[in-house]
């Protein structure tokens, strides 16, 4: 006796919001974009959840940075 099988979904693989041809450009001093990738506790959203290719990870670690240094963005929510 064989045993049914579960349906198989195809995962799609996401892709970078910040490459492409409608890419959003990474700004230090746009929070609402930045936002996006700040957990609700204040820490950087990894990239493997957030989907952002490694090089603009980097580029957005740095742009958060900033973005706190001159008071854009909070280092820690309340």
């Amino acid at each position: 006796m064989s045993v049914p099988q579960k349906p198989s979904f195809f995962h799609r693989k996401k892709s970078c919001p910040f490459s492409g041809p409608r890419a959003i450009a990474i700004d230090y001093r746009d929070p609402r974009i930045l936002q996006r990738f700040v957990s609700e506790r204040g820490r950087m959203v990894p990239s493997r959840i957030s989907s952002v290719s490694a090089k603009k990870q980097r580029e957005l670690a740095l742009a958060i940075k900033r973005a706190r240094y001159l008071a854009i963005m909070p280092y820690v929510v309340d």
